[in-house]
């Protein structure tokens, strides 16, 4: 009877009470555990959602008729919101459209980083794939070929050409994030130099091609790559 009481006041006697459960070493293996993420708030990540169920819709509706023959009101319908909604959060559809061409923007940049982050120790072959993988995207993506030839004033090409200004800026400032990981010794503003130089090719390219996207890689990197080959061994010096 004792005993038994004396298990229901303290607990077993064989049982460790939980503050002596874990162990020094227990300890420190759940000491290097990663903390769980930050969790995103309701409202920013139900806004994310939102945009990237519109942008969606503006993608799928792209793939049967231009731009220009894009409503607002059919993006909306699509998406399962109503075009205030839309318009409450892209503001126009100019806005909207920029949008939709930065999103598509990084999507190809994430491609080039990756084709980047393999070939760090050749950097001409680098300089020449990042090229390449966009030519060749733009060359068989439907969506890309709609913006680059729907020329109208409600088309997309003007937000790459003529109102192109933050879709290049945008491009040119991840290449060059992208090139300084991987190189440290390029500095910044000769990073970003050749970051706008290849965005602002790779859009020329693609709007007016000249030949195979692997053949005018190679060009573009025998035009550039002596600059690049400059600035690393003038910085390892």
């Amino acid at each position: 009877m004792a005993a038994a009481a004396h298990v229901r006041a303290t607990g077993s006697p064989s049982t460790p009470s939980a503050a002596a459960a874990v162990t020094p070493d227990a300890a420190a293996i759940l000491d290097g555990v990663p903390a769980a993420p930050e969790r995103t708030p309701y409202p920013v990540a139900a806004r994310r959602l939102l945009r990237d169920t519109l942008l969606d819709a503006a993608r799928d509706e792209l793939q049967s008729r231009p731009w220009s023959e894009v409503t607002m009101a059919q993006v909306a319908r699509v998406a399962g919101v109503s075009r205030q909604t839309l318009y409450k959060e892209f503001g126009s559809r100019g806005e909207f459209a920029q949008a939709f061409v930065i999103r598509e923007g990084d999507r190809f940049l994430v491609a080039v980083e990756h084709a980047i982050g393999e070939r760090l120790g050749d950097p001409h072959a680098a300089l020449e794939a990042a090229f390449d993988v966009f030519l060749t995207a733009a060359a068989d993506n439907p969506l890309v070929r709609a913006a680059m030839f729907d020329e109208g004033a409600e088309g997309l090409l003007p937000l790459i050409t003529t109102q192109g200004q933050p879709v290049v800026e945008r491009a040119a400032e991840r290449l060059a994030a992208i090139m300084t990981t991987g190189w440290p010794q390029v500095e910044p503003d000769q990073a970003e130099l050749l970051a706008e130089c290849l965005v602002r090719l790779a859009i020329s390219y693609a709007a007016l091609p000249k030949g195979p996207a692997r053949m005018t890689a190679a060009s573009v990197t025998a035009l550039l790559g002596p600059y690049l080959d400059q600035v690393l061994t003038r910085n390892e010096a």
